[in-house]
């Protein structure tokens, strides 16, 4: 689809009908009216969506979904082809992206304080509201990103969450110059963070039981790879578990050097196993989570990302195998970042 067409009048995608194991098939195809923007809004051609673990956890219903027939998707990049009433910030044919915070209120603490990802009346694509799994897709504009023309729109789309995610978390692992980083899982998101980190200069170890993903991780500069449960070379200052496998918190831990930071990236992890005081706390080690992102994070990331020159690696489905794409995520089969292409 070229800039200068109208967006169809029917939008075609796929919607999570009946959350369950990935291999009962929780998604359905639907076809519905193409939705006109509301206030503030954009209507974007889909170029490029991402897929994130999180649609994942959606269709499988570690996430409840918050209402029936949700399309999937946050890492959208797309083509402007209609605004809303009161957007002005963009023009019809700007390529821009849409991410999985979508809406705060603006006026709680939390927000007042530069924390809009913690406030509790935030929003999300592909969770409260349509994502990018279809050929159009509404973004709001104030929580849309301009994007460089001069890239490929499947590798820019797992910037969109991935690395804005991954980038975060880095920053949550309080990792000092020149430190030594554990990722343990080295999926979209860990493969990103990853370049940041050895762009900044760290050395990072790679954990993970995939044999393709230590490939690319090795490929990409990391110093070491080994299994997910593994012990690695030296100790760590800092640790990012992307995994959503609570037992690998207390094998990151006993990783840390003293005043040693393990930041947890997931928005799901199954059940931590009883952490030992002594071996896993002590010695100032300290435990985090990371919950969603900030628009300045994506901000800061993606004029980062364009700076140092970080690239997604990819493996682009067609629209219309979005279920396979997530059948394949489930099974550790995708290297880098699953991304669908509508067409």
């Amino acid at each position: 689809m070229t800039v200068s067409e109208p967006a169809p009048a029917e939008q075609s995608g796929w919607a999570v009908q009946a959350p369950g194991p990935i291999a009962t098939g929780p998604l359905t195809r639907i076809r519905r009216t193409t939705p006109p923007p509301g206030p503030g809004e954009l209507l974007l051609n889909v170029e490029a969506c991402g897929v994130c673990r999180t649609d994942l956890h959606l269709a499988e219903g570690d996430l409840p979904p918050r209402r029936p027939l949700t399309v999937p998707g946050h890492e959208i990049v797309g083509r402007v082809a209609a605004l809303g009433e009161g957007a002005g910030r963009y023009r019809v044919g700007d390529r821009v992206g849409g991410a999985w915070l979508r809406g705060t209120c603006g006026t709680c603490r939390y927000c007042r304080a530069g924390q809009e990802n913690l406030c509790p009346r935030s929003t999300y694509t592909g969770w409260d509201a349509d994502g990018g799994f279809a050929d159009t897709a509404l973004v709001p504009e104030a929580f849309a990103y301009r994007l460089p023309e001069d890239q490929d729109a499947v590798s820019l789309a797992p910037l969109l969450c991935a690395g804005i995610i991954g980038y975060r978390s880095l920053r949550r692992s309080a990792l000092p110059k020149g430190g030594r980083l554990g990722l343990y899982g080295f999926g979209a998101s860990a493969h990103l963070a990853a370049q940041v980190a050895i762009a900044e200069g760290a050395t990072v170890h790679v954990l993970t039981r995939s044999a393709q993903a230590r490939a690319l991780a090795l490929e990409l500069g990391a110093a070491s790879v080994g299994g997910a449960y593994d012990r690695p070379p030296e100790p760590l200052d800092s640790a990012i578990l992307f995994a959503p496998v609570g037992d690998l918190v207390p094998v990151a831990m006993e990783a840390l050097d003293r005043s040693g930071t393990l930041a947890v990236a997931g928005i799901h992890l199954s059940d931590i196993p009883v952490l030992n005081y002594q071996r896993h706390l002590f010695q100032e080690r300290d435990l985090r989570s990371v919950t969603s992102n900030t628009r300045e994070d994506g901000r800061e990331f993606l004029a980062l990302a364009g700076r140092v020159g970080i690239r997604a690696t990819v493996t682009p489905y067609p629209l219309s195998r979005a279920d396979r794409a997530l059948e394949d995520l489930a099974g550790d089969r995708v290297n880098g970042a699953a991304v669908l292409v509508p067409g």
